[in-house]
């Protein structure tokens, strides 16, 4: 049934959708965790540590500090960047999280190269963010999300790792969702 055209209104706007990988930064990791879902409810088994204290999906990764953050609706909370410290978040599947991570890591393999991903969303997922990735999030819901996010390094207001970048850097239409 190819043999057809389209009506003038839209045949100059029709396109196939890009349903390629898209590009990754070295060393960031998105990793699934199981869920199981039972009449009761469900469970999700977040982090398991080995007996040295680092974490199993992250061999080297030791655990200094775990953190919760509130995210407001329609908000943009952007860029940051640590020197000395790897974090893995966490947002429930219930909640959606935009996730940006642009790597500012001078001669990095993968320079310059920026990520959009949504956690949560019905998923559950940890993202792996090393040292020198910039990351920031946005809320496009209506309602608040909560972000847990663990650190290898504890907080230390008298020499704070944690660096900005102006939120809009990229450019302000980095945070709007794409539409198609």
């Amino acid at each position: 049934m190819d043999n057809y055209e389209f009506i003038d209104e839209v045949s100059n706007s029709v396109y196939a959708q890009d349903y390629s990988s898209k590009g990754k930064i070295d060393g960031v990791q998105i990793i699934d965790i199981n869920r199981f879902v039972t009449d009761e409810g469900d469970f999700s088994e977040i982090i398991r540590l080995n007996e040295n204290g680092e974490l199993l999906a992250v061999p080297g990764f030791k655990l200094a500090q775990i953190n919760r953050t509130r995210i407001f609706p329609n908000s943009v909370k952007a860029w940051h960047v640590h020197k000395r410290q790897d974090e893995i978040w966490y947002t429930s599947p219930y909640n959606q999280l935009f996730v940006g991570l642009w790597d500012v890591r001078k001669g990095s393999p993968t320079e310059n190269t920026t990520m959009r991903i949504s956690l949560g969303g019905g998923k559950s997922q940890l993202l792996y963010i090393p040292q020198g990735v910039a990351h920031g999030n946005a809320n496009f819901s209506n309602t608040q999300t909560e972000l847990f996010y663990f650190v290898t390094q504890q907080f230390n207001l008298q020499e704070p790792d944690e660096l900005r970048i102006h939120w809009d850097a990229k450019g302000k239409d980095f945070w709007i969702p794409e539409r198609d």
